[in-house]
């Protein structure tokens, strides 16, 4: 501990192995300073606390302000300087990671209709291009979208709503030009070509009635970005009519239609309660229909066949059961339990065809599907290969269908699309995605193993390396979490992280609690007054990987993004010593002014997932952990915290404060970089594929730099 302190303390920017590797300065040669932000205390009283932040001018200004974009701008410019020695290495990794990509391709067929959709890559062109051939897959190519046209002129473009409508001839489709997810609403006629005027902004969600000309769609609010109004339209009336309004701030409304073309379906939802309501798809102008008033702690959902709802609730546990209920009377009275509430199975989804159901499931951490046959009652599981996996559902568009798809993959099998037939039970791999150069998926192995944490539970982690893996503690290792809103941790294939265990690097996915990794209880044991449980889980993975000689601490990274961000935030506050770097995208670090403040997007709504800070106890809790109050005097390990000006999901000032307090108090010389997407970007960074692969190439140079690796 001491002697890595002192190595810590005693390293230099100049003889960073991060950034340096592949050039040598001379003598005269001297790196950038980095950049300091100028302190404007702001003062507060909350809770008998005074809160004194010499940063808050970061948010209290807007993003076009020129104080605030001359310091996010030298931030990115120093690191750009501190990065360039690399800048050749980062042009290998791209080249590399390019090399492993099928850049002209297209993805499986799906069938809606009358026609099979699809969409194809052009070697060269940023985006994809979305496609149909009408009765068969030989028949000629029609073009619904190619994004490549649509994003000229935009340095950013993203695709939101793709809906077709029954009868095929019209497409409603949302755009969005600047990363911020605020998506604008059109109607193209595909018989002619034409693409109408934006129809609505602030669209989230849009679904066709039957008549192939009435439209409901779901519009967020300007400022909080929560989805609350929902209007249904006729095309050409010229009027928009308000269907429903969800007024409490902590519920979110979702629009959906049932395979079975029965029911629109309002999806009205807070972090814990659920209420649906429906509309029938054949008879649009008609009354929307409550199917069970909101209780809090119940959540519901429901899909459909013929004169039957199937409900998943969780009324008798939290890992949630099965029931039906008659289309003419669902009230709970009607209930029939078709699968029970199990403790140890999360049952995530349920997916209805017009002669089966398939229940998606997830036990010990793994996703499995349960398929239901309607005629004769009879059930089966869907075997698959491999120890640790992910599979999920893929695109079923059809109904009346005995076919299934899905999609699975693994830390070593690359994203694979099958068709499952439920009658005969035979499985078809239509396409594995392509991995140019000669992969070799036995060259390398994957297993979970499992940490201890301080109060007994054991948490899971993923792991994918190179074989002849000897246990010396010598290896460089990336290790991952999220732990957040319930989302599991799934170990998906990457062809680019090739390049880090081509070197030698092992990966590690942590699978902690507040993540949905072993379902409801799982989520809830890491979030509101025990999310201190998610990080002491994070760090219980890293300790157990040192002890077991899988890395040492100075040969282990840390890296999340997002709500995975505020895990790294915390962790390297409580245990800067046990990492030897962290990389941060977009991170959540500036808890207690963000859910502080109502006005901000998925404030208001979070409150069920952080706790709310207007409560003395939240507060104090909160506080407790959040990273940028937490900061103090001692050394670090070095850093890369990424993210976008227009981010909607963090907002940019959370990062910038965050490193700029950081800089103010750290006691170490180890590197510290700002990237900051200064043109138009995302939560998710770039919206084009090369983009996004050179800031793979960015990062990749950076981790490799700190292993000692520049080629």
């Amino acid at each position: 501990m001491k002697l890595r302190t002192a190595v810590l303390l005693a390293a230099t920017a100049l003889a960073s192995t991060a950034v340096l590797q592949g050039r040598n300065m001379n003598a005269q040669e001297q790196p950038p300073k980095p950049p300091i932000a100028r302190k404007n205390p702001k003062t507060t009283q909350i809770h008998g606390y005074t809160v004194t932040d010499d940063y808050a001018w970061l948010a209290d200004k807007t993003k076009t302000d020129k104080d605030v974009l001359a310091y996010l701008k030298a931030e990115d410019d120093y690191a750009k300087a501190m990065m360039k020695p690399t800048e050749g290495f980062q042009e290998a990794l791209y080249k590399e990671m390019l090399g492993r990509i099928k850049e002209t391709d297209e993805n499986v067929p799906y069938k809606k209709g009358d026609y099979f959709y699809y969409t194809r890559t052009e070697q060269g062109k940023q985006y994809p291009i979305y496609c149909r051939k009408k009765g068969g897959l030989t028949a000629p190519e029609e073009v619904t979208i190619d994004m490549n046209e649509m994003a000229k002129g935009h340095e950013y473009f993203s695709i939101g709503a793709y809906n077709i409508s029954e009868d095929g001839n019209l497409l409603a489709f949302s755009t969005d030009t600047t990363g911020f997810r605020q998506y604008n609403l059109f109607v193209k006629d595909l018989r002619t070509g034409k693409i109408s005027d934006k129809l609505a902004e602030r669209v989230v969600s849009v679904s066709w009635a039957n008549d192939n000309k009435t439209l409901v769609y779901t519009q967020e609010e300007a400022t909080t970005k929560r989805p609350h109004k929902v209007f249904r339209t006729l095309l050409g009336s010229g009027k928009d009519e308000l269907l429903y309004e969800e007024k409490d701030e902590l519920y979110r409304v979702y629009s959906g239609k049932t395979r079975s073309k029965g029911y629109i379906v309002l999806y009205v939802a807070s972090a814990t309660t659920s209420e649906m309501r429906y509309l029938s798809a054949d008879q649009p102008a008609g009354d929307l229909k409550l199917m069970l008033p909101r209780r809090e702690g119940h959540e519901y959902y429901l899909d459909h066949i013929g004169q039957t709802f199937y409900i998943r609730t969780n009324d008798k546990g939290k890992m949630f059961r099965l029931v039906t209920a008659p289309v003419s009377d669902p009230q709970v009275a009607n209930w029939k339990e078709i699968i029970p509430y199990r403790k140890e199975v999360m049952m995530e989804d349920v997916d209805c065809y017009a002669d089966h159901f398939v229940a998606v499931e997830r036990e010990n951490g793994l996703t499995k599907f349960n398929f239901h046959d309607l005629k004769s009652g009879k059930s089966h599981y869907l075997e698959f290969p491999e120890p640790v996996y992910v599979a999920n559902v893929g695109q079923n568009a059809e109904f009346n269908t005995t076919s299934f798809r899905f999609n699975y993959e693994s830390f070593i099998t690359p994203g694979s699309v099958f068709d499952y037939d439920v009658k005969t039970r035979q499985r078809e791999l239509k396409k594995q995605q392509p991995v140019l150069g000669g992969y070799d998926p036995k060259l390398y192995e994957s297993k979970r193993i499992h940490a201890t944490a301080a109060d007994g539970t054991k948490i899971g982690i993923s792991l994918v390396y190179k074989k002849d893996l000897k246990l010396d503690g010598k290896r460089p290792l990336v290790m991952e979490g999220y732990g957040s809103y319930g989302i599991p941790n799934d170990v998906d294939f990457s062809s680019n992280r090739l390049s880090l265990l081509d070197r030698g690097v092992i990966y590690a996915a942590t699978h902690i609690r507040g993540g949905g990794d072993l379902g409801k209880e799982w989520h809830d044991q890491g979030k509101m007054m025990v999310k201190k449980n998610t990080f002491t889980d994070f760090i219980a993975c890293g300790e157990h990987l040192v002890r077991e000689k899988y890395t040492s601490s100075d040969r282990l990274i840390i890296t999340g993004g997002s709500a995975g961000g505020l895990l790294m935030g915390a962790v390297t506050n409580m245990r800067p010593d046990l990492f030897k770097a962290v990389v941060s995208y977009v991170p959540f670090v500036d808890v207690m002014n963000t859910m502080l403040d109502a006005s901000l997007p998925l404030t208001v709504g979070e409150y069920l997932e952080w706790g709310n800070p207007n409560e003395k106890a939240a507060y104090d809790y909160m506080r407790s952990y959040s990273p940028y109050e937490n900061l103090e005097k001692k050394a670090y390990p070095t850093m890369l915290v990424r993210t976008s000006l227009n981010d909607s999901q963090v907002m940019y000032w959370e990062p910038a404060k965050y490193v700029a307090r950081l800089r103010s108090l750290k006691t170490d010389n180890n590197l510290l970089l700002f990237k900051i997407k200064l043109e138009p970007g995302g939560h998710g960074g770039a919206s084009g594929r090369y983009d996004r692969l050179k800031d793979t190439a960015f990062d990749y140079a950076f981790i490799l730099g700190q292993f000692g690796v520049g080629k």
